[in-house]
């Protein structure tokens, strides 16, 4: 049975973020909200962990997961971006888009997708950017969407129904957003829309 942690996100409790901290780094997968609904993290490096990330969402290896950034510095050690790209992540960040990037030799093979892409994005909310701080390293991330459903989970209650034991930790912060993120494509020179969500696209159509 997984343990609810009510975190304030504008005054979190240090030792809540440390008990936090403490179960990512010990192969603890994690629901927590964002502006896109509830999303699934666990820490980079725990391959167990990821594992159950794409047992309960039951993600094929085409999956890009996504790394919660904390800035476009981070950005720019896990992903290759052009300097047209960086400008347009300068502009668009943070929000609710995630941007498919090729990945740099720091993201770890069993993370990058067949094509050897990564997703990233940084939130508009405060609690996966506190968590990732906390963490000093990006937070692997999936979008809470349950088989064969389209929308995101965005209450704790339901997040407790639906993974209360599959994961160790469910954060309620109040909010989370109920709409996933848009997805952009930037692995060429035009971004291409792969999903129209959370995030104005128009200028891309």
């Amino acid at each position: 049975m997984s343990e609810l942690i009510a975190l304030n996100p504008m005054h979190p409790n240090p030792n809540l973020l440390d008990l936090i901290v403490r179960n990512l780094q010990n192969g603890a997968v994690i629901a927590y909200p964002s502006d896109s609904g509830y999303a699934l993290g666990c820490a980079l490096q725990q391959k167990q962990a990821l594992e159950r990330l794409r047992s309960i969402r039951q993600l094929n290896a085409q999956h890009n997961f996504t790394l919660i950034c904390r800035d476009l510095s981070e950005i720019s050690k896990f992903a290759e971006v052009s300097n047209a790209h960086f400008k347009l992540l300068k502009r668009l960040t943070p929000g609710g888009y995630t941007f498919i990037l090729p990945g740099t030799r720091a993201v770890p093979d069993l993370i990058l997708s067949k094509q050897e892409t990564i997703g990233i994005r940084i939130p508009d909310h405060p609690i996966p950017l506190m968590i990732a701080e906390a963490l000093q390293a990006p937070l692997l991330s999936t979008t809470l969407i349950m088989p064969e459903k389209t929308e995101p989970l965005i209450y704790a209650e339901d997040v407790i129904d639906e993974v209360g034991q599959q994961v160790e930790l469910i954060i309620d912060a109040g909010f989370a957003g109920f709409e996933p993120t848009s997805v952009l494509d930037l692995t060429s020179n035009k971004p291409i829309i792969i999903r129209r969500g959370s995030g104005n696209v128009s200028e891309f159509e």
